[in-house]
């Protein structure tokens, strides 16, 4: 488990450089550039489609080449890449361009990432594996999002939002250090003719098809986190209480991460990915319906809770019953297709939000998730499913 605990210190360290940054960049955009609710949906739907579609063709590299250190390495790198963009962006077009390169980072790295954490966990712990590392992972984020809180205090609305982003670069450079403690496992390259990606898609286990598939129906309603914060500013937090609201979040999802990704070992994915879908319609609902500080604080909580329900335990299920010759493309197409869809996502969001008002994008959220939870309790199998060596 020592290479999984690496690879979660990497991403804790690059989670610190961008949660400094992820939750200013929508007081960035309407304090400097005065942006609506809807653009900053279009710029974020944008951003995490155009570059999602690089992680279903980084996974077939990953696949094909066996380089999954140096991918993986080359898109934390595009981290440090990002802060500069932020700096001289002189408008919201440039805070697009700059939003896409970050990720395109992410798209590059996720996929041999989530392979090399699949590769280093013990035998009947895959989920206990990508719980360490999301758990790693979100404490990251809180972290950062609490050194963005810290620098904010006491600026009463004059924020010096460039030097957060020039200070954000330092903890990307350590991540980045800890690349040449991680091993990779040494696979040799065999040179055959590879079928088409289409035809080896026809072959997969079709509870893998089927996932996917709920993937996509789910995010659909599951906009950019940019609204959240949105949203809790419209409920009377101000800008770095509701960063605040934001780091507490992250705490619940990290605490929580390796319990959820160990009891997923013991009693099956479905049950754990099921539970999941339906605290994020109740979460949604709280976000819809909430008009007090208190319990929007609560279901801040309870949004941590969902992401450390769903986000390691697909990951493992979309590793273990992926052919191990296509893994690495399996996990990136999960992401390709989740990144996708959060184009029209957000953009119905912020199309929701305009025109009927900041409850109606979460109450949409709130169906499509509850949606997603009924295809799952009537057409995933029950059970804990074991690695396909196929």
């Amino acid at each position: 488990m020592w290479n999984v605990i690496l690879l979660g210190l990497v991403s804790f360290f690059a989670d610190i450089s961008s949660e400094m940054v992820y939750p200013l960049i929508p007081l960035y955009l309407t304090a400097v550039f005065g942006a609506t609710p809807a653009l900053i949906g279009v710029i974020e739907g944008i951003a995490e489609s155009l570059a999602s579609l690089l992680k279903v063709y980084s996974g077939y590299i990953t696949d094909k080449y066996k380089k999954k250190k140096p991918l993986a390495f080359l898109g934390y790198a595009t981290g440090i890449v990002y802060k500069i963009a932020l700096l001289v962006a002189g408008s919201w077009v440039g805070i697009l361009l700059a939003r896409i390169i970050d990720r395109f980072g992410k798209g590059i790295r996720t996929a041999p990432r989530d392979v090399m954490v699949s590769e280093s966990a013990e035998n009947g712990k895959t989920g206990m594996a990508f719980g360490i590392h999301k758990a790693l992972d979100m404490a990251g984020s809180a972290i950062g999002i609490l050194i963005a809180y810290l620098l904010l205090m006491g600026e009463h609305g004059n924020y010096n939002f460039k030097l957060i982003f020039m200070i954000s670069m330092i903890p990307a450079l350590l991540g980045l250090l800890l690349f040449f403690k991680i091993k990779e496992k040494k696979e040799e390259r065999t040179v055959k003719e590879r079928e088409s990606f289409w035809k080896n898609i026809k072959k997969l286990d079709g509870q893998l098809k089927l996932y996917l598939f709920v993937a996509l129906i789910f995010t659909l309603g599951n906009s950019s986190n940019v609204f959240l914060l949105l949203r809790a500013k419209s409920v009377g937090f101000d800008d770095t209480s509701v960063i605040l609201l934001y780091f507490i979040y992250n705490v619940t999802a990290s605490l929580l991460a390796i319990p959820m990704g160990r009891k997923s070992d013991k009693i099956g994915r479905k049950r754990i990915l099921v539970i999941g879908y339906l605290v994020f319609s109740i979460v949604y609902l709280g976000f819809a319906f909430v008009f007090s500080k208190p319990f929007m604080v609560a279901t801040f909580i309870l949004y941590g809770l969902y992401t450390a329900m769903i986000t390691g335990v697909e990951r493992a299920f979309i590793a273990e019953i992926s052919p191990k010759a296509l893994k690495g493309t399996m996990l990136g197409l999960q992401s390709t297709v989740v990144g996708v869809a959060l184009l029209p996502a957000s953009t119905i969001a912020g199309i929701l939000w305009t025109s009927l008002g900041a409850q109606a994008p979460f109450i949409f959220g709130a169906g499509m998730s509850f949606i997603a939870a009924c295809l799952l309790i009537f057409k995933m199998k029950d059970g804990v499913y074991v690695p396909n060596e196929n």
